[in-house]
């Protein structure tokens, strides 16, 4: 199965950060012949404070995004916290993601799934693996098209993740499509003051790391500032270093 490749940057921040995410992507689809999505959202409703950035909102972000679909002819992907959500999302997008924290929320995953659009599935931190075939059932059972797993690593104490890459093969059993969140297995929750921290420095090779356990798909979110970026920053890739994490991925 050829890899797929989700980016973007976590939140809307900007018509003018879309574009320039959006232009490098387009850049990369054509040079590498990659199978690409554009992912930003729209309302980070899970942020770590009431005072931190979420994002335009739905329907200004929705058009926004069509707006990126428009101009660079990118599919897209980006994900809902709310079952009303649902409907009005996937007249916009390719993809509609659920949260890791929301995966078990059996009306949201119904709703999702009656778009019938693509219904891309965070596992939780708490969660295995092999716990991930419920999720997928419910979404099979409401008419989903297609589902996808996403691996963004476990709970490790407190303010930290730990990835078990034995996960990637045992949600190969469930969905063909198993995609590794290189940038979100990098965070530290909470871990900064407020607001999330992270290593970035180890996205590359969490993202080899993957494809030797069989992951099927990457997702990073990348910023062309991440140090100023409104959300996530600490643990995303750097846009100008996206290309050198592609091509490790497709030569090694």
């Amino acid at each position: 199965m050829e890899p797929l490749f989700i980016a973007g940057p976590c939140v809307i921040e900007s018509a003018e950060v879309l574009d320039v995410v959006a232009s490098e992507l387009v850049r990369l689809q054509k040079k590498y012949h990659l199978d690409v999505y554009f992912k930003a959202s729209f309302d980070k409703a899970n942020r770590t404070s009431l005072s931190s950035f979420r994002g335009p909102g739905l329907e200004r972000g929705l058009q926004m995004l069509a707006d990126v679909r428009s101009k660079h002819g990118l599919r897209l992907l980006t994900d809902i916290h709310e079952s009303y959500q649902a409907a009005s999302v996937a007249e916009v997008v390719d993809v509609l993601q659920i949260p890791a924290f929301l995966c078990r929320q059996t009306d949201l995953l119904v709703a999702a799934s009656r778009t019938g659009k693509v219904v891309n599935i965070k596992k939780a931190q708490f969660l295995s693996g092999q716990d991930m075939r419920y999720p997928v059932e419910k979404c099979r059972e409401s008419g989903a098209y297609e589902v996808w797993l996403t691996e963004r690593g476990n709970s490790f104490g407190y303010n930290n993740l730990v990835v078990d890459f034995r996960n990637i093969p045992d949600m190969l059993q469930w969905t063909p499509r198993v995609i590794m969140d290189c940038t979100h297995s990098v965070q530290r929750p909470g871990a900064a003051g407020g607001k999330t921290g992270g290593n970035r420095e180890f996205v590359p090779s969490m993202a080899l790391a993957a494809k030797a356990f069989g992951a099927t798909g990457y997702f990073f979110e990348t910023h062309p500032d991440p140090d100023h970026a409104l959300s996530d920053g600490p643990n995303m890739l750097r846009l100008e270093d996206l290309e050198k994490v592609i091509v490790k991925l497709k030569s090694s």
